[in-house]
């Protein structure tokens, strides 16, 4: 199974004769120490050591006033990121924001996680997220290695289109075992299900998946992945095509699955990572950075929405940049699902991704106090 945890390197062994004296035995395991030491041989942290780990209860964590460089990896990319975005934020939006509520005077000092409920509460006293309406949200930061946000992390929610990197992840283990190939033309196909989130562009790499197994290419997608990373998606149930009008409902997973499947992206440990990476770059209308107001310009993003009449949300990684130069990432998955189909789909998906990118906007605020970000 891949993402076994870097081996160890194990210390170097001096043999003696047993005729040596215990002054000689002495200097020599004093010397091995000194070489296993001195040399760098000694074991290292693994940035990505732990990872498919459940989270521990979230607590206000003892932040460091500066992190270590090491801390601070950048994405490893083949591609540079454009100079502009060909979209920007809408000017305005459909609701009023409340001047100064008290929930929203935590966020810059006290507990990240609290808060969020804090405002969760506030949209239903205020009748912006209905009584049918559940949510999900996990924060995670890479430079401390915490959880900042978990709640209703490990549920299993309906995935909408958030699938469609998973689908893409089964498709490249295929191209790796050598199944199937990845041509100029996959990869066109590849940008319109994750860059355009094309249904019929999604429905043909499930076909494709279908060819290599006996299995239906739905159950042969779940099954690539649970072989390969049964850590990773626990919750994760892929068990349709994407139908006429896109109303998919039955395939699931939890914010936990969307945040090991970024972080072991993050770290190189998936095939065609760089790849991946791309895809889920490309310039698209998202809800963690379009249109949040509290996060700037220039933050780079690699997510993927989900948006069906049921449900609203976004699952990502933003790589905020600190005054000090370093990268700061951390993955953010919002979810909101409602129990039966809205009948104002424009409007229900819009006011939906707002509270989306509010939250958003608050986790930026509260990752700007600890690491002094731009």
């Amino acid at each position: 199974m891949l993402f076994l945890r870097s081996s160890k390197p194990e210390p170097n062994v001096v043999e003696t004769p047993a005729t040596l004296d215990g002054s000689r035995r002495a200097f020599l395991a004093r010397l091995a120490a000194l070489v296993t030491t001195g040399l760098g041989f000694a074991p290292k942290s693994d940035a990505a050591d732990g990872w498919w780990d459940e989270p521990p209860m979230v607590t206000p964590p003892q932040w460091p006033r500066r992190a270590p460089q090491s801390w601070n990896r950048p994405p490893t990319r083949s591609w540079s990121q454009p100079p502009t975005q060909p979209w920007s934020p809408p000017p305005t939006r459909s609701w009023s924001q409340p001047p100064t509520p008290s929930w929203a005077r935590p966020w810059t000092t006290t507990d990240l996680n609290a808060t969020i409920e804090r405002y969760v509460a506030h949209l239903r006293q205020t009748g912006r997220l209905a009584g049918n309406e559940r949510t999900a949200w996990l924060v995670y930061d890479f430079t401390s290695r915490r959880f900042l946000v978990t709640i209703n992390a490990g549920l299993s929610y309906q995935s909408a289109s958030m699938i469609k990197p998973f689908i893409a992840l089964a498709f490249f283990h295929k191209v790796q075992e050598g199944q199937l190939e990845y041509t100029p033309f996959h990869r066109q196909r590849m940008e319109a299900m994750i860059q355009h989130s094309d249904n019929r562009a999604t429905n043909y790499f499930i076909e494709l998946l279908n060819r290599t197994s006996g299995r239906s290419g739905p159950a042969e997608a779940e099954h690539t992945l649970k072989r390969r990373y049964p850590g990773v998606f626990r919750q994760t149930r892929i068990v349709e095509s994407i139908p006429n009008g896109g109303r998919t409902y039955r395939n699931r997973a939890s914010a936990l699955d969307y945040h090991r499947f970024l972080q072991a992206l993050w770290y190189d440990q998936l095939p065609y990572s760089a790849e991946l990476r791309r895809l889920m770059y490309l310039p698209n209308r998202d809800r963690i950075y379009t249109g949040a107001t509290g996060v700037p310009r220039g933050t780079a993003v690699i997510d993927k929405t989900g948006t069906t009449a049921r449900l609203c949300g976004d699952m990502g990684i933003l790589v905020a940049r600190g005054r000090d130069g370093r990268n700061y990432p951390y993955t953010f998955i919002g979810i909101i699902e409602k129990a039966r189909p809205t009948q104002s789909y424009m409007a229900w998906q819009a006011a939906r991704g707002n509270v989306i990118r509010d939250v958003s906007s608050m986790v930026y605020g509260h990752l700007r106090q600890m690491y002094d970000l731009v």
